[in-house]
């Protein structure tokens, strides 16, 4: 496509007689050239944006050397098999290679996550760095990983790789921090949580092939220090930094979380939609039974809570303990409480959803007694799921998986089962191997030996609102918090969760300073 010249300066068209007789047809012919330019402009900036991607690219650069840059990046999206999920990473991946097509000949490899699981812990990245250092160490200069929310402008992307030596460790990402420590991180760097940066995955994150060459070669005979996976980004950040003697995160401000309509998106490679999906009308209220797990000793203080803040969202809701108390209504689950784990509980509120609750809704929540929810942001988000299919939905945490383990719902933000995936489980005769079993871990393990994968949403949240960077939760319109520990549980429910916050539009912040 030819470049678009520059306008010139005005001048008399030639046949304008300069004559005041015809001066009147000169200006209504000059009135009509510059009608002409300006729709001109107007088609032009109507253009589809694969076509103004290759005006751009040819305002930069040779079009053939952009695309033989771009077949030096594999891109990772960071997908999950769930029908919903792997449409929305399916349509990401052609987005990246309508771009390319429109770039040159040369195309880039795009990779889906859940299409490379051979192992239960693909997605928690690390144990695939032996396989891209083997399959593209030697045709590739960058592994650029994303969510499949994130947008990824190719030219800008280019741009901006082409500052850092592709013959170095880099390792690329929006900067996160903790403003003070946390349990999450299991309190680390407790003078100073704010020294350690972590990506933002959702802006998207660079690794040069050098360092994932030292990464895989690290990984055989130096792995992951702990079994459990709770914050891949933070896990990631803190292996790769190698107490020091790796990389840091290169903060790359171009890689954003703004959404691709904002006005600060203009200067972004990357971009997010930050909105909360909702794919039609939201399920109806009977269509989510609410079970809440509790317990005598906690029925005077985190039952109230519940009462002040969520509870009028529900339709069906009970509460399950080991004593039934007719004032809130309780109902005893006919098991024993105990101080660790819930299993025996947890499975019994499963198997009388299923065999003797007079409601057929299609979706369970079961949360704990001091979870904070939004039951109508859940009514959107569940929209997007089709209850036919084996669902387990929540925040995602691993076990294990560097050896065979299994990922798993995190219990304290709130677990979300379909009836299929709970019918699914009971065929299984898959059960705790003791009631006090951690009971988010065995359902897990269970569905994990079905070969049904958990699904993982980051608006759940196992944490408080302070245990989460501020820039991280001002991209989300959250559902969950878990904990009422040195907080006021009422005031972050109605300042994060309550439902007077759902006219808010995408890119809104979220961020509560007072909190």
């Amino acid at each position: 496509m030819p470049r678009r010249e520059e306008a010139p300066s005005p001048s008399p068209p030639r046949g304008c007689l300069p004559l005041p007789s015809a001066a009147a047809a000169c200006l209504l012919f000059l009135l009509f050239c510059t009608r002409a330019l300006a729709l001109n402009v107007a088609a032009e900036d109507a253009k589809d944006p694969t076509e103004l991607l290759l005006q751009t690219s040819e305002k930069h650069e040779n079009s053939s050397e952009i695309s033989k840059e771009l077949k030096e990046i594999v891109f990772i999206i960071q997908s999950q098999r769930n029908s919903f999920h792997s449409k929305k990473a399916d349509d990401l991946k052609q987005n990246i290679l309508n771009q390319a097509a429109a770039l040159g000949k040369e195309m880039p490899i795009v990779l889906l996550i859940h299409q490379m699981d051979r192992h239960e812990g693909a997605w928690t990245i690390l144990p695939l760095m032996h396989d891209f250092s083997v399959t593209y160490s030697k045709n590739s200069s960058w592994i650029f990983f994303c969510e499949e929310d994130t947008r990824i402008h190719i030219v800008k992307l280019l741009e901006i790789l082409r500052r850092y030596d592709k013959s170095k460790d880099f390792f690329l990402g929006k900067a996160l921090h903790d403003d003070e420590s946390t349990i999450i991180h299991h309190y680390a760097f407790a003078e100073n949580p704010t020294v350690f940066q972590f990506p933002d995955l959702a802006a998207g994150w660079g690794l040069s092939i050098p360092l994932v060459n030292k990464l895989a070669k690290r990984l055989k005979h130096d792995p992951l220090k702990s079994d459990f996976t709770i914050d891949l980004k933070y896990e990631i950040a803190l292996y790769i930094w190698e107490k020091g003697n790796g990389p840091h995160l290169t903060p790359v401000p171009e890689f954003c979380t703004e959404d691709l309509d904002s006005p600060k998106a203009a200067h972004c490679a990357t971009t997010f939609t930050n909105f909360l999906p909702l794919c039609g009308d939201p399920v109806k209220k009977t269509d989510i039974f609410v079970a809440v797990k509790t317990c005598r000793k906690f029925h005077g203080d985190r039952i109230p809570i519940v009462k002040q803040t969520w509870e009028r969202e529900a339709a069906l809701i009970e509460y399950y303990s080991d004593y039934a108390e007719s004032s809130i209504p309780t109902v005893d689950i006919g098991v024993p409480n105990t101080d660790r784990g819930h299993c025996g509980k947890t499975f019994a509120i499963l198997e009388r959803f299923l065999n003797h609750s007079p409601s057929a809704a299609p979706w369970l929540v079961v949360v704990d007694d001091d979870t904070l929810i939004s039951i109508s942001r859940l009514r959107k988000l569940l929209s997007c799921y089709d209850p036919r299919e084996p669902v387990i939905l929540g925040e995602r945490y691993g076990y294990g998986l560097g050896s065979g383990g299994y990922s798993y719902i995190t219990g304290g933000g709130g677990m979300v089962f379909s009836r299929e995936a709970i019918q699914r489980l009971f065929a299984s005769k898959c059960r705790c191997y003791s009631n006090d079993a951690p009971d988010d871990m065995v359902i897990g393990m269970c569905f994990s030996g079905l070969g049904i994968p958990v699904t993982h949403s980051p608006l759940f949240h196992q944490a408080r609102p302070m245990d989460y960077p501020k820039d991280y939760l001002s991209h989300q319109v959250p559902i969950s918090f878990h904990k009422h520990w040195n907080i006021d549980p009422v005031k972050v429910y109605f300042g994060w969760l309550a439902p007077k916050l759902e006219d808010l539009q995408a890119g809104s912040k979220h961020v509560r300073e007072d909190l």
